[in-house]
């Protein structure tokens, strides 16, 4: 069994030392630069005006200049990558002390009218999703809700196995997160797409070639020059011809680099990402299956992404004003780029969309191997095809203090129904809740916080928490009706396990006793399989006509004038209520 706690204690002190050794390089490395730079300066002012000598001090400077600079750039991504694997390691130690706010809450996806995310608390602050959120790029967190919405039972064992795969290789996902956290991506995968679909080319054939030459005359005078064959200015004049072809197409060169420029860094930190996905070894087929899609065509796709990436930098070059003037007088630089693109997008872009699912499919992963990887203790249910829809012990709720957490059992057959009664804050509300949250975890594949389990695949659907809408004109009683027909919808195309809690509220006691006997009676009739939680005690008469209908209660007793919960899951009807006990003791009355 792993130790999570000293797993990422243990990479807190492994990076921080390779983060000293790393910024004792950069310290080095920087001092190297000046040298460098003094270097070239040097050779220019004592050269002077000797041609040779100056040429000769900015070309060989230059070069070294420019390599301790790409050094530089490769230790400083190093050192931010290790800054970003210790606070990563960090954040783990303080969710495991209940502290995830740095995390998103997944507020945007919260809908009240989608099957069951929003009665069980999904998205939002201390929310689910909040507590397992680990995804760094906007589509995995896109990808990760819709994992948790889908209600999804199909591939369950082999949703289960590339969890348990993905769980092992902890140091694999921070790496993946270290990466992808290194980069602010802005633009959506959705404008990328749509950019590279609709892209039409405007680079002329006749640039396919030119540059070429161009470039091979500017070298060639360059040297003329260098060895004083032909004069400065006829060198300058050529110079200046190249600047005004470049500028022949400098509208449509500009507004192609202003769409570039804005998904460079996507490509950047995609590129890494994916090389991450073809360069590991997995033994799930469902992570092997989406590994393949981006590593069986003849070239990789991190080598394709990669390309892009460069291009796309060197076409940012274009800012440097001395290299962009240079450049494209004597190489046509940006043409060169523009052409270079164009023919990545025409041959490419058609894949583009496929990689970039399957990179936000192990960002979504990465998270629920994390989870799972946190929690060691918890089981992966088993899958069964028998007439027992739950069987589990010791279930609770994960995101309960384990310490103060009462954890229960639960047996429910396919077609059965429970009433559960039970005092105000006895554990009704949370242990639909915990059951819910049990078969979405089920669903997804992940573990569940229980001792054992086993489990028939089915979807869910709830109906414990309404709101009016004053834009729509919706009462609050019409709003549950809604839900409850939607509800009788959806059995007449599948099958759904149903969780209610204290249906019909916005309507009298005797019109609410009425409806929700008849509720659940159509409900059985459905042959249904769920859970109803009410404070109405008549409503569990309904056991002795239907045979599928099982009570159970949570209990509230007084000891000692104070009230006393065991917060257990019990057979039978719950007789002891405490609203008049609570308002006596607190005054209220």
């Amino acid at each position: 069994m792993n130790n999570p706690l000293e797993f990422y204690r243990s990479q807190i002190d492994l990076h921080s030392i390779s983060l000293k050794k790393v910024k004792n390089q950069l310290t080095f490395s920087s001092i190297i630069r000046l040298f460098v730079f003094l270097g070239i300066i040097a050779g220019v002012y004592f050269g002077y005006p000797n041609t040779q000598i100056i040429i000769g001090s900015i070309v060989i400077g230059g070069a070294i200049f420019v390599y301790m600079v790409h050094r530089h750039s490769d230790l400083s991504y190093t050192k931010n990558k290790l800054q970003k694997l210790i606070a990563l390691n960090q954040l783990e130690l303080a969710v495991f002390d209940g502290e995830f706010s740095q995390l998103a809450t997944g507020k945007e996806f919260i809908d009240p009218a989608h099957e069951y995310s929003h009665d069980i608390d999904l998205f939002g602050d201390r929310s689910f999703f909040q507590y397992t959120n680990r995804t760094t790029t906007v589509a995995g967190k896109n990808k990760l809700a819709s994992i948790l919405r889908s209600n999804n039972i199909k591939q369950i064992r082999q949703k289960q196995n590339a969890i348990k795969n993905i769980s092992k290789l902890a140091e694999w996902r921070q790496e993946f997160s270290a990466i992808a956290s290194l980069v602010d991506v802005s633009v959506s995968v959705a404008t990328i797409r749509k950019w590279l679909q609709s892209y039409v080319p405007f680079i002329p054939k006749i640039m396919k070639i030119l540059p070429t030459i161009v470039s091979i005359i500017s070298l060639v005078l360059l040297v003329l020059v260098f060895i004083e064959a032909i004069s400065f200015q006829m060198f300058l004049m050529w110079f200046f011809i190249g600047l005004g072809i470049t500028g022949s197409q400098l509208k449509k060169i500009n507004a192609l680099y202003s769409q570039s420029n804005k998904v460079k860094d996507t490509f950047e930190q995609y590129y890494k990402l994916v090389d991450r996905i073809e360069t590991s070894t997995f033994d799930s087929e469902l992570l092997k299956e989406k590994q393949q899609d981006v590593s069986n065509d003849m070239e990789k796709a991190s080598l394709l992404l990669k390309k892009f990436a460069k291009i796309l930098d060197a076409f940012d070059q274009r800012n440097n004003m001395l290299f962009g003037v240079i450049a494209n007088g004597l190489f046509l630089w940006d043409i060169i780029q523009c052409y270079r693109i164009e023919q990545w997008i025409a041959a490419h872009h058609h894949k583009v969309e496929q990689w970039f699912e399957i990179i936000a499919f192990f960002d979504a992963y990465n998270s629920l191997g994390n989870f799972a990887f946190n929690n060691p203790t918890y089981v992966y249910p088993e899958l069964t095809e028998k007439n027992t829809v739950l069987t589990a012990k010791d279930l609770g709720h994960p995101m309960l203090n384990p310490t103060k957490r009462i954890d229960n059992d639960i047996t429910i057959q396919k077609d059965q129904f429970f009433i559960i009664t039970g005092a105000n804050m006895a554990g009704k509300s949370t242990f639909l809740r915990t059951v819910a949250l049990q078969i979405v975890m089920s669903n997804i594949g992940l573990p569940i916080c229980a001792a054992s389990c086993t489990y028939r695949p089915t979807k869910l659907i709830t109906s414990m928490r309404t709101s009016d809408s004053l834009s729509d004109d919706a009462s609050y009683f019409f709003s549950e009706l809604t839900q409850l027909k939607q509800i009788v919808e959806a059995l007449h195309t599948d099958e759904y396990f149903i969780i209610l809690d204290e249906i019909l509220k916005g309507t009298n006691s005797k019109d609410k006793a009425a409806g929700s006997r008849k509720f659940v009676q159509k409900l059985v009739r459905a042959k249904a399989t769920g859970i109803i939680a009410t404070h109405d005690l008549s409503l569990c008469e309904i056991a002795s006509d239907l045979d599928q209908v099982k009570n159970k209660f949570f209990d509230a007793q007084i000891i000692n004038d104070e009230l006393f919960f065991d917060y257990t899951f019990k057979d039978g009807i719950c007789q002891n209520m405490n609203a008049s006990f609570l308002l006596q003791k607190m005054g209220i009355v």
